[in-house]
């Protein structure tokens, strides 16, 4: 383990080097508390009659937020000590830690002395910094959303339809986990003032265009057959997280990279969970779905015993 250059905080990649198991593990750690801690904010949130329809405001609360409120009863001082807990897991950031200017109108404007653009769309812009290290910023809407997530719907031929739609920071928080499982490893390393999230990944050689990704792991990141989803971005895959599936996609040339071991890797995509109430509408997709979580190869319909012919 090691410091990272701009924060001070500790990280665990560095460069084009793959972590080894432990690193691997303590970052998916971190994830996993991440989540878990962000789950007790809103609780406690919910005990003091609070409720946003966005969950930025929590996400950015400091730890003195509630301030006085924390001695007035033991509700108030829960939440106080939830918001506390999740800003271990989270730390407040300035853009000027990383060489930007926070009151420019366009701060990722220009490279700073320490950071180079080497990529970005919609949702993040990519920097680089002299140990390769790849920063990702991501860029928040005006309401509060970002990132990207599907939105369900089931069309009249009985496909399950999945357009993009914007994200929450939690959405954001699960997706990043996931590409650290899914692809290439990938931390959290702090949040702005102004709600800008910054990751750090492991920096992997782009790939050339229209390059053929179907080296992708077959076996956890499976190809959805046609006859049960639609999505508005493209390869969509089934994978699963925590035993649950989830839609996969946006896994193009672009959001592929070469890793220092030689494999192919995500380090971006976008994703959505199939819960279970939308799938119950979808019987031919969810048993499908069964199937697949033991043999990812498994064809669309269930074979049928010759002896129920």
């Amino acid at each position: 383990m090691q410091k990272d250059p701009f924060t001070g905080g500790e990280t665990f990649l560095e460069g084009p080097r793959l972590p080894g198991a432990e690193g691997w593990s303590a970052v998916l750690d971190r994830h996993g508390q991440r989540l878990r801690a962000l789950d007790q904010v809103g609780e406690k949130a919910a005990q003091c009659a609070i409720g946003t329809d966005k969950d930025r405001p929590l996400v950015l609360a400091q730890g003195d937020e509630v301030g006085l409120l924390e001695l007035a009863e033991p509700r108030w001082a829960e939440f106080g000590d939830a918001i506390r807990a999740f800003r271990r897991t989270l730390p407040l950031l300035r853009l000027e830690d990383f060489g930007f200017d926070s009151e420019s109108d366009d701060p990722f404007e220009s490279n700073t002395a320490r950071l180079h653009r080497i990529g970005g769309g919609v949702e993040a812009l990519a920097f680089a910094d002299l140990q390769h290290s790849v920063y990702k910023f991501f860029l928040f809407r005006e309401g509060g959303d970002l990132g990207a997530t599907f939105r369900f719907e089931r069309s009249e031929d009985g496909r399950l339809n999945a357009t993009a739609v914007p994200g929450s920071y939690r959405r954001l928080f699960e997706k990043l986990r996931l590409t650290h499982i899914l692809g290439m490893p990938t931390e959290l390393i702090g949040i702005t003032h102004e709600g800008v999230l910054v990751a750090k990944q492991t920096y992997g050689r782009p790939l050339p265009e229209k390059a053929d990704v179907s080296g992708l792991d077959p076996n956890r990141l499976i190809p959805i057959p046609s006859r049960f989803l639609r999505a508005d971005r493209d390869h969509p895959r089934l994978a699963f997280l925590d035993g649950e599936p989830w839609l996969v996609a946006d896994t193009h040339d672009r959001n592929v990279v070469r890793a220092e071991d030689g494999t192919l890797r995500v380090i971006d995509l976008v994703a959505a969970p199939l819960d279970a109430l939308l799938l119950e509408r979808l019987p031919l997709f969810r048993e499908w779905i069964a199937r697949a979580r033991n043999d990812p190869r498994a064809e669309i319909l269930a074979p049928v015993n010759d002896d129920e012919l």
